[in-house]
């Protein structure tokens, strides 16, 4: 693997949603040269088994380590909940930054006392998922909802036909009516329906979501290790497990450019 502060950052999701993390990365480490790996030929993750999403990135960690990448973002909550723990064990000194729903800056900013959870079924059924809301949320009311068939929508590129305006009323109306103030999106994807969400909830209504956090831990991590590039950044590379034209097709509409697309070979 090569070394150095030039090394570019690998970023991994399940599909397209990474972007929205890969956006918070360029935005604040600049001369970072970076990597993405979105697996859309086995999208969606959260009907998957753990065993499965471990072994998908695996793979996607040794293609990292192959192109000389020093740190490795899982910008993905249904892969971080099944595979952070099984990766950090297994590469021990490589700095990995995973995703997790923000449930403790959401239950600091509430003050209805109810906070929304629009998550993969995967995210919300997980342990870890859990495990922050007996730390974080145990004197607020935390109301959960799947979300099928968004990451498809976005997946798509469709951010606003008809059809996604109606599945997202359907998800938002059940938390809005129990009363919550503060809306976490629990997957890397649905910051993409930002705008739409914010014409379906009140102005009073927080949404949070964890992509800038991630970017500063990164930061935090190659800092520490003195690996943060002085650049400049090469062009970001980006390689897909389905259909390179069908990724090169939403670039434009998701990150705004179109850079260069790959197969991924495994």
């Amino acid at each position: 693997m090569a070394e150095g502060t030039a090394a570019p950052v690998g970023v991994f999701d399940s599909g397209v949603g990474g972007l929205s993390v890969l956006a918070e990365i360029q935005r604040l480490l600049p001369n970072e040269s970076l990597l993405y790996v979105g697996d859309c030929g086995h999208i969606p993750y959260g009907e998957k088994s753990p065993e499965f999403i471990r072994q998908r990135c695996r793979v996607v960690a040794e293609f990292f380590r192959e192109q000389g990448a020093k740190a490795m973002v899982l910008a993905c909550n249904t892969a971080t909940v099944a595979a952070v723990a099984d990766l950090r064990e297994h590469y021990r000194q490589w700095p990995l930054v995973g995703m997790e729903p923000a449930v403790k800056p959401a239950a600091a900013a509430t003050r209805s006392g109810v906070v929304g959870v629009l998550a993969t079924t995967g995210t919300l059924q997980s342990a870890k998922f859990a495990a922050l809301l007996d730390r974080f949320a145990s004197d607020v009311q935390v109301v959960t909802q799947p979300c099928p068939g968004l990451v498809e929508c976005i997946e798509a590129g469709d951010l606003n036909s008809p059809a996604v305006r109606e599945l997202l009323q359907g998800y938002v109306k059940p938390l809005l009516d129990a009363g919550c103030d503060t809306l976490i999106l629990g997957c890397t994807h649905y910051p993409f329906l930002k705008p739409l969400l914010a014409q379906m909830i009140p102005a009073s209504v927080a949404i949070i979501d964890t992509g800038a956090a991630v970017a500063r831990q990164l930061q935090r991590l190659l800092g520490e290790r003195q690996l943060l590039a002085a650049g400049p950044a090469r062009a970001t590379q980006f390689w897909t497990s389905a259909s390179p034209e069908h990724l090169r097709n939403i670039l434009p509409i998701l990150w705004n450019k179109s850079d260069s697309v790959r197969s991924f070979p495994v």
